[in-house]
């Protein structure tokens, strides 16, 4: 059995579930690594910096720093979950447990994130950032890890600079419809971007209080106004199926069997991009 070290979840969620979601994480990666010993793959290590932060303005230093190290720039992030499996972090979905959002992990040397199924792209490209946060940075004793965890994700998806150069130095006002295309273009929820705001000092505490308070007032606090961001899929252990299939090297059956779903052309398989089946991991 594969080994999983450091699993992390919400407090809220119970021993039966943790046990049944990890149980569905075992299942899934050692599929993954099947299909990698198949094909004989070098277990390519990912090589993950480490940041030692003490304040929040280290860790916006380690966000930058991440995306130089990765030839990112300060624009948006196209596809976080794509980036984070070309970085050799492997990448799964969950489904089916309320109180799960995301976990880190190593599986021997493979670091992994794995969030919940379902969510909208923001706040799953939030939970996968603040997850990478997790990996890489060394949060010194007197600060909060998930506090850092946070500035980190919004700091990673949206560098300081490119804040300021979006809404300006000093606000006295954000307005909503500016926060939804926003979201749309850098793929943070209006909501964070709220919160991105005021942790730069764009906009002071009162009007983010403000803000929240109008979400709250509107209905929009858990879901955002407007079309939903598409989430993201990983893809990189599919296509390692299809090439062991296409080199002759598993069966037809073996194949559906590491895929979890049937072996028909991606294109002709709705669940690939929009309608995964609600069965664990498929992938």
């Amino acid at each position: 059995r594969v080994q999983l070290q450091a699993f992390r979840k919400r407090s809220s969620l119970g021993a039966k579930a943790q046990e049944a979601v990890m149980a569905q994480i075992q299942e899934w990666l050692e599929r993954y690594l099947e299909v990698e010993e198949i094909l004989q793959e070098d277990h390519e290590s990912a090589s993950l910096p480490k940041f030692l932060v003490s304040n929040m303005d280290e860790i916006e230093d380690a966000a930058l720093e991440l995306r130089r190290l990765w030839n990112l720039g300060d624009d948006a992030i196209e596809n976080l979950m794509e980036l984070l499996e070309d970085q050799q972090i492997k990448v799964g979905l969950v489904d089916g447990f309320d109180d799960f959002d995301a976990c880190t992990f190593q599986a021997g040397e493979s670091p992994v994130i794995v969030t919940k199924m379902g969510q909208p792209g923001d706040r799953q490209r939030f939970n996968l950032a603040h997850e990478l946060g997790h990996l890489v940075l060394e949060v010194g004793p007197d600060m909060a890890v998930e506090k850092a965890a946070h500035r980190f994700a919004g700091a990673f998806l949206v560098p300081s600079e490119t804040a300021r150069r979006e809404l300006g130095e000093r606000r006295s006002n954000l307005d909503f419809s500016e926060l939804y295309l926003l979201k749309h273009k850098y793929g943070l929820s209006m909501q964070a971007w709220v919160s991105r705001a005021k942790d730069l000092d764009i906009i002071d505490e009162n009007t983010a209080e403000r803000l929240f308070r109008a979400f709250s007032a509107k209905g929009w606090r858990k879901t955002e106004p407007g079309d939903a961001l598409i989430s993201e899929k990983p893809l990189r252990m599919q296509r390692l199926i299809f090439r062991a299939f296409a080199e002759d090297l598993i069966s037809h059956t073996r194949a559906e069997e590491l895929l979890g779903t049937s072996l028909d052309p991606v294109w002709a398989v709705k669940a690939l991009k929009n309608d995964v089946a609600a069965t664990g991991f498929n992938y």
